[in-house]
């Protein structure tokens, strides 16, 4: 009888300390690797705070020996921790629309500064008309962050949704990824507020994406805000920084 006293006592301790302890699943090395790593400059580490790399990254699912595409890839923030992390046997495309490349060129040329060179020789640029966004294989996971929205802006010549999302669909092995990052719109307000505001409703995005074939596939609310009302744009200093970030993983069949 006391054994079995014991027994139940130590259940219920076990129990106990997993319902007030759940889990969690390690960072894996290579990513806290690449968010170590001493080639990251100090503007990027500056962004860390608001960007919850770890989070972020483990959540993308990318892993060593992956073909990555950064979509818009801004001044590589991402694009280097992409290329760390899938290592010498990966690659990493970063692929630039050829209409943002003619209005945010800065972006480009930083990503231009180190693509190819010591510590990321497997990071490759690619400038490619909207309409016609091509890549040279088939690849593992396609990223975007905090740019979805602008492909339906005006200057970016207002293309053809349904085709881009299919050529990105299209340049994916099949099991492939497609991870959105980006800035939330009010619910219900659809892509009305990509230019002003420079948010997307999330449902949007979901709605456009699964049209073409994705299936969703999950979601991370690491970057998350409850206090933005998704009423004033993403430059305000008010939120900037700090909107609230919904991160969308599409998976191809």
């Amino acid at each position: 009888m006391k054994r079995l006293c014991l027994l139940a006592v130590a259940a219920l301790l076990t129990v106990t300390a997993a319902s007030a302890a759940p889990p969690t699943h390690p960072l894996p090395s290579f990513v806290g690797l690449a968010i170590a790593d001493k080639n990251r400059p100090e503007e990027d580490r500056a962004l860390d705070a608001q960007r919850k790399p770890a989070e972020v990254l483990r959540f993308s699912g990318i892993k060593p020996g992956d073909i990555v595409v950064d979509l818009m890839p801004g001044k590589g923030y991402y694009t280097r921790l992409f290329s760390r992390m899938v290592g010498s046997k990966g690659k990493v495309y970063a692929l630039q629309p050829a209409e943002m490349d003619k209005i945010a060129p800065k972006g480009l040329e930083s990503v231009r500064g180190f693509a190819g060179k010591e510590g990321y020789a497997n990071v490759t640029v690619l400038v490619e008309p909207v309409n016609e966004l091509k890549l040279p294989e088939p690849v593992d996971v396609i990223w975007t962050s905090q740019n979805y929205h602008d492909l339906h802006d005006p200057f970016m010549g207002s293309p053809d949704m349904a085709k881009l999302d299919k050529s990105l669909f299209d340049a994916l092995k099949p099991g492939g990824t497609l991870i959105v990052l980006d800035h939330a719109a009010a619910d219900g307000t659809g892509v009305s507020k990509t230019n002003d505001l420079h948010r997307i409703d999330p449902a949007a995005v979901k709605s456009e994406l699964t049209a073409v074939g994705f299936q969703f596939d999950s979601e991370s609310d690491a970057l998350r805000n409850p206090a933005d009302d998704h009423s004033k744009g993403i430059r305000d200093p008010s939120v900037k920084g700090n909107t609230d970030r919904f991160i969308y993983k599409f998976r191809k069949p």
